[in-house]
């Protein structure tokens, strides 16, 4: 089973070559790695072309946002399977992508996702958040239950079946896709129980313009999908991500 794994970036010259390591270095070896950059003008490209021959595909180009580099890249993929790296994150370990298509395999399931740590900018070992995704239950995403993104590998013919991402949504593009395939459509998900991502702390959806555009944007995707907006889950949210500030993950200290 090919896996394609998609990085989009921009201007990410102190982060992107851990976030390349991170996915060169994983033990599975079938491996497609593309990296869609949107016209960087900081040190980005430079240290890309460093690994060029390791990279299955590279773009730079002035793209219209985040999710519209994402369906770039996504129109690129060759893979099976198919996930995202961005370039804040970093794998948990170099076994990560060998479970996940162990995973997928052994229960058929058309996509599947994990638990991920949110870290302190300057240091990667310090946990400052822990998102435990827990299983999926039909109705969930009505209780401000949603898979953490990063972690979420999907198969490429559920993308060609359902779409791509909605890139008129800047920040919560990756929410309504999986509200789209999970709760709409119902495809066959599985809960991997393991950390696989370490995501920076920081970025757009995390200053107050953004929650604020941000929880918009997820009102208009449960209407854009003709599903009923549960009128408390932005009561549920803020009380979920203080509880995750109290867990930590038991796996990181073996």
């Amino acid at each position: 089973m090919k896996v394609s794994i998609i990085t989009v970036c921009l201007n990410s010259e102190d982060t992107i070559e851990q976030t390349i390591n991170s996915v060169l270095s994983q033990s599975y070896p079938h491996i497609e790695y593309i990296v869609i950059d949107g016209g960087s003008v900081d040190r980005t490209i430079n240290i890309i072309s460093q690994y060029k021959d390791k990279t299955s595909k590279y773009i730079s180009e002035k793209d219209e946002g985040i999710y519209n580099a994402m369906n770039k890249g996504l129109a690129l993929c060759e893979g099976d399977v198919i996930g995202f790296m961005n370039a804040d994150d970093f794998y948990a370990d170099r076994s990560v992508i060998s479970e996940v298509v162990a995973f997928m395999q052994e229960n058929d399931f058309e996509a599947i996702y994990g638990d991920l740590v949110y870290v302190d900018r300057l240091d990667e070992d310090r946990v400052v958040r822990y998102w435990r995704a827990g299983e999926y239950k039909k109705g969930a995403f009505y209780n401000n239950w949603v898979p953490p993104h990063p972690t979420f590998f999907c198969r490429r013919q559920v993308f060609e079946k359902y779409g791509y991402f909605n890139d008129k949504l800047q920040i919560a593009a990756d929410f309504e896709l999986m509200l789209r395939f999970i709760e709409k459509h119902q495809i066959k998900v599985g809960y991997l129980p393991k950390v696989i991502v370490k995501m920076r702390t920081g970025g757009k959806a995390n200053i107050l313009l953004g929650i604020i555009r941000g929880n918009l944007e997820i009102i208009r995707s449960f209407r854009m999908n003709n599903l009923r907006f549960p009128p408390f889950l932005f009561v549920i949210k803020p009380i979920m991500k203080i509880a995750q500030l109290f867990r930590r993950p038991s796996d990181l200290n073996n």
